[in-house]
């Protein structure tokens, strides 16, 4: 079998004839892959387009829709706000972004918050004038009672200011421990080669367990990325609504890459290694701040209780001296 192979070796007008085959056979190769081979940048070009498109019209769907973030005003609300035209005396634009960062959205957080602040004053009045002099007036003379309801008029002033600031410091506490790890799946989904629409709708998903606030910040952001003419206007709007450093260097970030055309993953993976020090820093601060804050309860209620635990028996024997 050897023998047979070494001699159809030797022969040169077979071993002539495998040469002529494997030149024809690479010619054709060379000639006919070309027809067959697609454009892989073009194909990806046209599933980064639909993928845009379905987002928009997700987005849309959910916008015509009622279960979306913003409702409708309420009838009575609405109709207060709109006789005495409390819009043009009690509304200002920190208020509406006050209220945007407390997460309340569309006519009805405005429409509820002007017609609130209008009315708890006067509740909040008269319910002080009603128990003063119907119910229990506490021996106070006229001019006190004037006080206290002028001192109940200006609480109910702050109370929906107090409300706002309360619920915008808990969505901010939310999304401050959640922001790092929603920068590295971020990190992730844009270094895997998705838009940055699908890379905010994705992380939106997958945060909501952790922080439902943020969810819904990085959800209004993919909206406003698919209806906004400029899409540095949408990450402007998602660093003011949240009022997050780390969030600000975000948007910062996606804004020069959007203008400069500059490369996202070494600055995401930079921001993200840096709200993840801060966090451990802040979490330092108040393992540190724990010592002075519990020295007045140990004095108060540790230290009689050892002094009595240590001074028991001698006042004991003392007595039994005696």
């Amino acid at each position: 079998m050897v023998k047979q192979i070494v001699d159809m070796g030797a022969d040169p007008q077979l071993v002539t004839s495998l040469l002529v085959a494997i030149f024809v056979f690479a010619t054709f190769y060379t000639v006919v892959t070309p027809l067959f081979v697609t454009d892989a940048l073009d194909k990806r070009m046209k599933a980064v387009a639909s993928e845009r498109e379905s987002i928009r019209a997700r987005q849309r769907t959910l916008a015509k829709t009622s279960g979306g973030l913003r409702q409708q005003p309420k009838v009575y609300m609405k109709q207060v706000v709109e006789k005495f035209s409390l819009s043009r005396w009690l509304a200002t634009e920190d208020a509406k972004m006050k209220l945007a960062s407390a997460g309340f959205r569309g006519p009805q957080a405005e429409t509820a918050f002007l017609f609130f602040r209008a009315v708890t004053p006067l509740g909040c009045f008269f319910a002080t004038i009603f128990y003063l002099t119907v119910i229990d007036d506490f021996g106070l003379s006229g001019v006190f009672q004037a006080g206290a309801a002028i001192a109940a008029l200006y609480i109910g002033i702050k109370l929906p200011e107090l409300f706002l600031r309360n619920t915008i410091q808990k969505r901010q506490a939310s999304m401050k421990r959640a922001f790092p790890d929603a920068l590295d799946l971020l990190l992730i989904c844009v270094e895997s080669g998705m838009s940055i629409e699908h890379a905010f709708r994705k992380v939106g998903q997958e945060i909501g367990a952790q922080s439902v606030p943020l969810a819904e910040e990085f959800a209004v952001a993919t909206a406003e990325l698919a209806y906004l003419p400029d899409r540095r206007a949408a990450y402007q709007n998602l660093a003011n609504r949240t009022g997050l450093d780390g969030v600000k260097q975000i948007a910062t970030v996606l804004i020069q890459a959007e203008k400069y055309g500059t490369p996202l993953g070494q600055a995401l993976r930079t921001t993200a290694q840096e709200s993840r020090d801060q966090r451990m820093i802040e979490a330092e601060k108040m393992a540190a701040s724990l010592p002075p804050k519990l020295t007045v309860p140990m004095i108060l209620f540790f230290l009689p209780v050892l002094i009595v635990v240590v001074m028991a028996p001698a006042i004991m024997q003392v007595m039994d001296a005696f």
